[in-house]
């Protein structure tokens, strides 16, 4: 145990070395580091409660994708019908269900049929529950078909998943450093951006769907007769996004979706020098954009962002080139932030803010103040007691110590991991963890001298006896904070991967740094006695 060939003791002090040196651009001004390669200038980001910032708990609109899931549904059921040719009357939403009443009675049955490959299994074709997303029943030429409460969970699921998605593209244009963004329970995301003070502006990007529409202008019926309640079936009333608020008669038929943009870029009208937002559809949007304006060249169409119309300028001639612009009444920020939002995509459902804190900079300042003065004093303390209690071998545990709280700060800054309060208690408790396991091979070596074993059998029985111990107690120790890692949230995953990624450094350094030092001194000193 005590014997190490040249290449395994370069191969321990290079991976100690390596990992270290990843830390230390945490300990340099941060113009110093700037001028560094990429790949050297990870480190650790300080969490919430260290350096401030905002904190906003959004809960996901179940009412409203439980709307759009059925509004859905009965668009299938016209679209499966027609291409049938099955004639219908009646098709209406009740609830969460979707009513058609069937004309001819012998079509009732061949109705039923093309509608219930409506009804898919949940989970997809491999699912093994027997669930299914839509129950179908009828009575007479009426035929009822309800979405399933699981299906609607899925899909607020669904929901939740695609959301987190989009609100890491959307503050992750803010630029900011290192965001929080996890689900909480079934219908909730929580959101943490360390740094930022003033989240109004969070807020507002956060809280807007960005569902983008384009849509042709209902011109066959005057706006004033239609807001008597006289408009259309295929359209419907929609207002400007400014003051004044100015009705438009809009058709519900989409011509393009924003989901269909792959890029939008704040910039210049270059007639009116007025902020605009210009942007480019992908390949299926460009056709039907294009298609679209030479079918309607001379009629007015609208953009409209989420409900409300932006715009509804008139089609002067065809536009072919899968790219536009949307102008009004923007500043230089909002055009920025509507640009991003397209950019980052719609949101499946509304999002409303129903937590929000701000923790200030001084705070976190106080915690990191009061983490370094527990820090430094149980520090001290445990190198005193290993002095005293080891005398010469404390000392190489001691330093064995150190090398491994740098370590934790190499892998932390290698992972770009957050710092919290919680993470440096972990730090702190992985530092009489990494002693722990010194004090049972020194233990052990002290129980081989009393035996009667020459000084270096008894050194060598400590690290090879004591390894199945220091092993049993550090595994059991990971698995509990694999455990709070996977069902905790927050803090409490911070304090687990801090004291998960020690215990690896703990091990690693009990048995390779600690047994190279010791092994080392025996080599040079060939001691008569050990000195514990």
């Amino acid at each position: 145990m005590l014997y190490f060939t040249r290449w395994k003791a370069a191969a321990i002090v290079l991976t100690a070395l390596v990992v270290c040196l990843f830390a230390v651009p945490n300990f340099l001004p941060e113009k110093t580091v700037e001028s560094w390669p990429k790949w050297a200038q990870r480190h650790v980001v300080l969490g919430l409660d260290l350096q401030g910032g905002s904190h906003i708990l959004l809960e996901v609109d179940a009412a409203s994708v439980r709307k759009e899931k059925v509004e859905a549904l009965r668009d299938d059921v016209r679209r499966v019908l027609r291409d049938a040719r099955i004639g219908y009357i009646g098709l209406v939403v009740r609830g969460n269900s979707v009513e058609v009443r069937i004309r001819e009675a012998n079509q009732v049955e061949t109705a039923r049929a093309k509608l219930n490959e409506l009804s898919q299994p949940l989970g997809g074709i491999l699912a093994t529950t027997g669930q299914r997303s839509v129950d179908i029943s009828s009575d007479g030429t009426l035929i009822r078909l309800t979405l399933t409460e699981p299906a609607i969970i899925e899909r607020v699921r669904q929901s939740v998943e695609q959301s987190i998605q989009i609100i890491e593209r959307r503050v992750n244009e803010l630029g900011t450093v290192e965001p929080l963004i996890q689900r909480q329970g079934t219908d909730r995301i929580l959101v943490q951006v360390p740094g930022l003070q003033d989240p109004t502006r969070l807020k507002e990007l956060l809280g807007k769907t960005a569902k983008l529409d384009f849509r042709m202008v209902d011109s066959t019926v005057p706006v004033e007769q239609a807001l008597q309640g006289r408009a259309p079936p295929d359209s419907e009333i929609l207002y400007s996004s400014t003051a004044p608020k100015t009705p438009y008669l809009i058709e519900k038929r989409v011509l393009v979706s924003g989901g269909e943009l792959t890029d939008a870029q704040p910039g210049f009208d270059q007639r009116t020098s007025e902020p605009i937002v210009s942007f480019r559809f992908n390949t299926s949007g460009a056709r039907k954009f294009a298609q679209a304006t030479q079918e309607n060249v001379g009629k007015p169409f609208a953009i409209i962002l989420d409900n409300e119309v932006i715009s509804a300028p008139v089609i002067r001639e065809p536009i072919l080139g899968g790219s536009g612009q949307i102008s009004g009444s923007f500043t230089v920020q909002s055009a920025n932030d509507l640009a991003i939002l397209l950019r980052a995509g719609a949101l499946p459902a509304p999002l409303t803010i129903i937590e929000e804190r701000t923790v200030g900079p001084g705070l976190g300042a106080d915690s990191i103040a009061k983490g370094k003065i527990s820090s430094y004093v149980g520090a001290a303390l445990v190198v005193i007691f290993m002095v005293l209690t080891y005398g010469l071998f404390g000392v190489f545990a001691n330093i064995a110590v150190a090398i491994n709280v740098a370590m934790i700060f190499g892998v932390l800054s290698l992972l770009n991991a957050t710092l919290t309060l919680p993470g440096i208690a972990g730090i702190v408790l992985t530092v009489g963890i990494a002693v722990d396991s010194n004090v049972l091979i020194y233990e052990r070596i002290r129980e081989e001298v009393r035996a009667g074993r020459t000084p270096i059998n008894a050194i060598d029985a400590g690290f090879s006896r004591a390894l199945a111990t220091i092993l049993d107690s550090n595994i059991t120790t990971f698995i509990a904070a694999a455990v709070l890692f996977y069902i905790g949230t927050g803090p409490v995953r911070g304090f687990a991967v801090t004291l998960g990624i020690g215990i690896i450094t703990t091990v690693f350094t009990a048995f390779t740094v600690t047994r190279l030092i010791v092994a080392y001194w025996v080599r040079w000193r060939r001691p008569q006695h050990v000195p514990i």
